[in-house]
């Protein structure tokens, strides 16, 4: 198998299931107050639509990915597309709320097959001088997905109604199995014959409920049990990992590799402070300022574009500056970005929105591909499909951070009621505080950043 050949078909393939998971995303978000106006969904329930896909996303990544570098990385990919294809197609006709909730789980974990497998059989492809251009070209189709989707998905919404999202999704997805059949050849499988670690999966995977569960249901006492049994759940899996012959998520990665460690703690830390805000701006965008979806959309769509303009630049920044430079300079602007949201107000203007996130955007571009080729580049080829998919779960595990807190602040001042004009204050009241922890968290980052030393 030629590794060079396979170069170009890789990158379409990661960059369209690249661009299609946070596209998805990034549409229903938009589509939060037409889907909870039809199912009669509170404030924390309709944080649940992306929290149900994010936890089980996160929960079947690392097993994923430990899966796809036994058995082969083209296959877990083929089959997760097709998984998310079969889901968004019943997403599509689901009746209630509790239906498409389980859906989005589903869909949830075809994703956790997708994402770590694309960007570690790029990895495996492109050398070492050439890789921060091909992760740069990836991660701007991630943010082109997530510039899209916002406009798509408030115009879909708009004229179609919310279900015909779920439909735009399925001819992309068909083109994307026929593509990788007809052109990516040979398999990639670097840890083959090498045993599962089940149990290691199930303790992991109970783990993050209990978290995550106990999150939404703050503050009563029961919260606090299910929070206490995830973190000594997340204890019990590290010390099962140390034990285990072939764990599923290879502690020794983090230990004497610094740049790993680092890298990924700046990851968790960045995506903690930042994936809420498109939750919540779209939001306070239909709700407080009272516009309609389509233009709701279009004004969430100026971060992600300066994300995209500038990602592949800073990819190939990060192949001659030291990635930490980059990536911490990255962290800092985004600092900015979120203490000027701390600021919103029922009378601030829509021109002061877009700037922020025009900052946001700049400072995440010029995260994120560095930080991504910081860490692929600190691990041997056999483990890239781990580190894929270690730095897919800080990613993951720091949006679902990131929306727990968001349900945390909900949850005190908004409870259980829906976001009605009554509720504006509250709801805006929220939202200013969940600004000012995401602020502290990204100051807190810059420091994880700059730790992680020297790659050269």
């Amino acid at each position: 198998m030629n590794d060079s050949t396979n170069r170009t078909p890789a990158l379409i393939v990661a960059t369209l299931t690249s661009f299609l998971t946070p596209f998805m995303g990034s549409s229903v978000n938009i589509a939060l107050p037409s889907i909870g106006k039809e199912f009669g969904m509170h404030a924390v329930s309709l944080s649940w639509i992306s929290t149900s896909y994010l936890l089980a996303a996160a929960m079947f990544l690392v097993p994923m990915g430990r899966i796809a570098d036994i058995s082969g990385r083209k296959r877990i990919l083929r089959y997760g597309i097709s998984l998310d294809l079969i889901a968004s197609v019943m997403l599509a006709f689901s009746t209630n709320e509790i239906e498409f909730l389980c859906l989005r789980v589903l869909q949830g974990i075809g994703g956790a097959m997708i994402f770590g497998n694309a960007v570690a059989i790029l990895t495996s492809v492109y050398p070492v001088g050439e890789r921060g251009k091909a992760l740069g070209i990836n991660v701007a189709a991630v943010y082109t997905g997530l510039s899209i989707g916002p406009f798509v998905g408030g115009f879909l919404t708009q004229h179609l109604g919310w279900r015909s999202i779920f439909v735009s999704y399925v001819p992309l997805e068909l083109i994307i199995i026929a593509y990788a059949l007809w052109k990516l050849k040979g398999e990639w499988a670097d840890a083959r014959g090498e045993k599962f670690d089940l149990g290691g999966s199930v303790i992991y995977g109970l783990s993050l409920v209990a978290l995550m569960y106990g999150f939404s249901v703050l503050p009563n006492l029961f919260a606090i049990w299910l929070i206490l049994i995830g973190v000594l759940g997340i204890f019990a899996f590290v010390k099962w990992e140390m034990k285990v012959k072939s764990p599923v998520f290879d502690i020794k990665l983090f230990m004497g590799n610094i740049v790993f460690t680092f890298s990924n703690l700046a990851a968790l830390i960045n995506y903690s402070a930042t994936f809420a805000v498109g939750f919540l701006l779209s939001l306070y965008l239909q709700y407080t300022k009272g516009l309609t979806p389509q233009n709701a959309g279009l004004i969430l769509v100026s971060q992600p574009i300066v994300m995209a303009v500038f990602s592949p630049l800073a990819g190939r920044l990060s192949d001659k500056i030291e990635p930490r430079i980059v990536a911490s300079v990255g962290m800092a602007i985004t600092v900015i970005g979120l203490l000027l949201l701390v600021f919103l107000s029922s009378a601030t203007t829509l021109t002061f929105i877009i700037f922020s996130l025009v900052l946001l955007g700049f400072g995440f571009a010029l995260f994120s591909s560095p930080n991504t080729n910081a860490v692929m580049s600190s691990v041997e080829k056999r483990f890239f499909g781990v580190a894929s998919a270690t730095l897919a779960t800080m990613r993951l595990t720091g949006q679902m951070l990131s929306m727990g807190i968001a349900m945390l602040v909900f949850a005190i001042y908004l409870g259980r009621a829906q976001i009605t004009p009554e509720n504006y204050p509250a709801f805006l009241t929220s939202a200013k505080t969940a600004f000012i922890i995401f602020a502290i968290l990204c100051f807190g980052g810059i420091f994880a950043s700059l730790s992680r030393g020297k790659m050269r």
